[in-house]
């Protein structure tokens, strides 16, 4: 290799060397701070766009797990007071039965209609309280049924359905009005309240079914979205460990590679001792 003054040969080939192993060095750094390999379209494009399409999903599937908590509460809120008026019916039907005795006196008889009438005030006014956000599915405010989000494109849905459980509806037939005030009036209310227990009943049997349902896909979209999230991590997380070790090797390298840059800097001075008489 020729010596010359203008051009030297090896400091340009230590300086690119320097230049390569400081870029790999910042590379390095970043993973560690970010804690990813993969931050950006420019370090893998198509890698980068498959991690992005996931994390698409991901926040699609965060909203499909709010609306299932929202139908999850809203179910839960309507079984405890379908339990509750379940077991006001229950109470209703002794007082009826007791009324149905022909031996009665005015005033006992005045007792069990007032004890019955306040039983039908509770059943409809625990109907009206059973409320979530908003929502009411046993008071008849609503449609046959309400859908909730089941999958991240939002072209699929879990149904709740709703049941009328107000006093004089097709499940509690017996009307707000209605009376135990004679054995007579009595017997009729008596059938009327054994189908309105035996509809109840089957209702809250309808809506745990569905309950039980919203919670184990709610479940799954749990499940699914620690999935998705796993796999971008798989596609994009760096091995801090590797990084690591990765990081101290190539600061040693930078650091030959500025001394071989310095020595390869001090050569041209050998053409001094040529010129020496």
């Amino acid at each position: 290799m020729a010596i010359s003054v203008h051009t030297n040969q090896s400091a340009l080939v230590a300086l690119q060397n320097l230049n390569k192993t400081n870029d790999q060095l910042a590379n390095a750094q970043n993973r560690i701070s970010t804690g990813l390999k993969i931050s950006g379209p420019k370090d893998n494009a198509s890698v980068w766009g498959i991690a992005q399409a996931q994390r698409a999903d991901v926040g699609a599937l965060n909203a499909v797990k709010m609306s299932l908590d929202r139908a999850q509460s809203i179910a839960d809120v309507a079984m405890s007071a379908g339990e509750t008026v379940s077991d006001l019916l229950v109470q209703m039907k002794e007082k009826v039965t007791a009324a149905q005795d022909p031996t009665l006196d005015t005033v006992s008889r005045t007792a069990l209609n007032s004890d019955y009438k306040a039983l039908l005030r509770q059943v409809q006014q625990v109907v009206n309280d059973a409320e979530f956000d908003g929502a009411n599915i046993l008071d008849g405010s609503m449609g046959a049924s309400i859908r909730f989000l089941a999958n991240a494109d939002a072209n699929s849905f879990v149904t709740l359905s709703t049941k009328n459980l107000s006093l004089g509806g097709s499940l509690i037939t017996m009307l707000s009005t209605s009376s135990i005030g004679m054995a007579t009036t009595a017997t009729t209310i008596q059938a009327a309240l054994t189908t309105s227990i035996a509809n109840v009943n089957q209702a809250l049997g309808d809506l745990g079914a569905q309950a039980r349902q919203i919670e184990t896909h709610n479940k799954f979209v749990s499940k699914l979205t620690d999935v998705l999230n796993s796999g971008i991590g798989n596609l994009v997380d760096a091995d801090l460990a590797k990084e690591s070790a990765r990081l101290q090797a190539l600061q040693v390298q930078q650091q030959l590679g500025a001394q071989a840059l310095s020595i390869a800097n001090a050569a041209p001075q050998i053409v001094l001792s040529l010129f020496k008489g």
